[in-house]
C-alpha cells in the first residue's frame, strides 16, 4: 500500500522529497502504455492537443439539472463520461475506472521509485444549469484584434461591457455562437487535464510520482461531490483545474448556506378585503426590503459577502422564496445566517404569529483553514516556472475543492482560463489554456 504522507508535514515533506530525487536512479516502478492517435495528426503539441479536445468536448450537452434527484442528474453525463473512459483508456491511463455516480478516476503511474505523495487532478464534467448547453457551436477567432467579437446577430463581446478581453490581443479566442454557453467550465479543466497526461506519457523521459485524475459528475447542482470516494482515489493532496483568466490560484472561497422561507398568507375576495387580506406575496417583498442594497451580489466583489433572493414564487395565500447567503469570514458568515432567522420573528411581530417560516441550511464552507500553507507555495512555484505571477484570488462561489478539503483532500483551485462562466458570453483563450497544461505538467514532474 502506498505510504501516506504525514498530515503534520504535509508539502513541506514533499517539496524536501523532490529535492533528495535529484539524487536517486532512473529506475522505473510503472509505466504508462503509449498512447493511441486520438490527437491531431502530425507532431504532438499541447497546443494542438487542448483545443482538439476542447473542441470536441463543448459540443456535447452535459448540461446538469437542480431539480432531478439522481446522480448524475442527467443521463448525457453518463454518455460524456463513458466517452472519456475510452479516450483515458486509448491515450495509454492505467486504473481507468467510472463508478455507479459517473465519476471517471484513472491512474498515470510513477515512473520513478522514490516515495513521493500522490498527486490529484480533478475536474467536472457537467455545464450549467443556468443556460443552455444543447447544440454549442464553438467559434475560434484566431489572432484577436481588440475589438468586439460579433458571436451572431444579436449577442456579441463587447470591449466596453468586458474590458479583460484587451488582455488577449494576438491570441485565439474560442466562444460559443450566442445562444448557448461554451462549456469551458470544465470543459477546459478536462481538456487541460488529459492533455496533460498524454504530454507525459509521450515524454517518458520526465520523472514523476504517481498521479491521480478524477472528472466528476454535478459540480453545477453540488450534488456530485457527495458520492466522491476520497479513499479509494488515494492522493494525498489534489487541485481542481476549474478556475477562470489565466494566472489565478484560489485557495479560499465563501462559506455558503441557503434559507427556505415559507410565507403564510390569508385570501379573501378583494372587493371585501379590508383588514382580512394578508398577501403573501407583499410579505416576501416587505421581506426582501429588509435585506442592505449594498450587500448583493451586483454590489459587491472579491470578500465581501451578500444575501441573494434566487427565487420566489406564490400568490396571495401562499409564497416561498429561496435566498443564497454568503461571506468569506466565518464570523460575519453566522451573524448574516442569525440576521436571516431573526426576520421570522420580525416580521411574524408585524402580520402575526405564523406567517413566516424560514429553514436555514449550511451547504459549503471557506477551504482556506483546510489547506497547508506548504501547499500554496509548492503550486505557486509550479506558476513561476511557467512564467506566470500568481494571481490569489478569492473564490466568490464554490468548488469541488472547498468540499473535497473538508472530506480530507486538500484542494486549491488552479485557472482553466474561462471567462463569463454560465451565459452567452463565454469565452477561454486557447493559449490560456495551454499555460495550463504547463502548470499541471510543472506540479507532476519531478526535478
Amino acid at each position: 500500500m502506498k505510504k501516506k504522507a504525514k498530515k503534520g508535514l504535509g508539502l513541506m515533506f514533499f517539496l524536501a522529497t523532490l529535492v533528495l530525487i535529484a539524487a536517486c536512479d532512473d529506475s522505473v516502478m510503472g509505466s504508462a502504455n503509449p498512447p493511441a492517435d486520438i490527437t491531431p495528426e502530425g507532431e504532438f503539441t499541447i497546443r494542438d492537443a487542448v483545443l482538439e479536445r476542447f473542441l470536441r468536448y463543448v459540443v456535447i450537452d452535459t448540461q446538469s439539472d437542480y431539480d432531478a434527484e439522481s446522480v448524475p442528474s442527467t443521463a448525457k453525463q453518463l454518455d460524456f463520461a463513458q466517452l472519456l473512459v475510452e479516450e483515458c483508456e486509448a491515450i495509454g491511463l492505467a486504473e481507468v475506472e467510472m463508478d455507479e455516480f459517473g465519476i471517471v478516476t484513472a491512474t498515470l503511474p510513477a515512473n520513478t521509485d522514490a516515495d513521493v505523495p500522490v498527486l490529484g487532478l480533478l475536474a467536472h464534467m457537467d455545464t450549467s444549469p443556468d443556460f443552455s448547453g444543447t447544440g454549442v457551436v464553438p467559434q475560434v477567432f484566431e489572432n484577436y484584434d481588440g475589438n468586439d467579437l460579433a458571436l451572431s446577430d444579436s449577442v456579441s463581446l463587447t470591449v466596453d461591457m468586458f474590458p479583460e478581453l484587451k488582455n488577449y490581443i494576438g491570441q485565439t479566442i474560442i466562444t460559443a455562437s450566442g445562444d448557448t454557453l461554451l462549456g469551458a467550465d470544465d470543459k477546459a479543466g478536462i481538456a487541460v487535464i488529459l492533455t496533460a497526461m498524454e504530454y507525459f506519457i509521450r515524454h517518458p523521459e520526465i520523472e514523476r510520482g504517481k498521479i491521480r485524475i478524477a472528472i466528476t459528475v454535478d459540480e453545477e447542482t453540488g450534488s456530485g461531490i457527495e458520492h466522491f470516494d476520497v479513499e479509494s482515489f488515494g492522493a494525498d493532496f489534489g487541485f481542481t483545474i476549474d478556475g477562470g483568466p489565466i494566472g489565478e490560484l484560489e485557495y479560499e472561497n465563501f462559506n455558503a448556506a441557503y434559507a427556505n422561507f415559507n410565507i403564510t398568507g390569508l385570501s379573501t375576495h378583494p372587493g371585501s378585503a379590508k383588514g382580512v387580506m394578508k398577501n403573501a406575496v407583499l410579505v416576501a417583498a416587505d421581506i426582501i426590503e429588509a435585506f442592505p442594497a449594498d450587500e448583493r451580489p451586483s454590489t459587491t466583489e472579491d470578500r465581501e459577502g451578500f444575501y441573494h433572493v434566487d427565487s420566489i414564487t406564490g400568490d396571495v395565500s401562499a409564497a416561498s422564496m429561496y435566498l443564497l447567503i454568503r461571506d468569506h469570514d466565518d464570523g460575519l458568515f453566522e451573524s448574516r445566517k442569525a440576521f436571516v432567522a431573526g426576520l421570522a420573528d420580525v416580521f411574524n411581530e408585524k402580520y402575526g404569529a405564523g406567517t413566516v417560516a424560514v429553514e436555514i441550511v449550511d451547504t459549503y464552507y471557506n477551504m482556506l483553514k483546510m489547506i497547508p500553507p506548504d501547499l500554496v507555495e509548492f503550486a505557486k512555484v509550479a506558476y513561476i516556472e511557467a512564467g506566470l505571477e500568481p494571481l490569489i484570488v478569492p473564490v466568490r462561489g464554490g468548488t469541488d475543492g472547498a468540499r473535497l478539503s473538508y472530506m480530507g483532500l486538500p484542494c486549491p483551485n488552479v485557472f482553466a482560463g474561462g471567462h463569463n462562466f454560465h451565459g452567452p458570453h463565454e469565452f477561454v483563450p486557447l493559449e490560456s489554456m495551454e499555460k495550463s497544461v504547463e502548470v499541471v505538467v510543472n506540479m507532476g514532474k519531478l526535478p
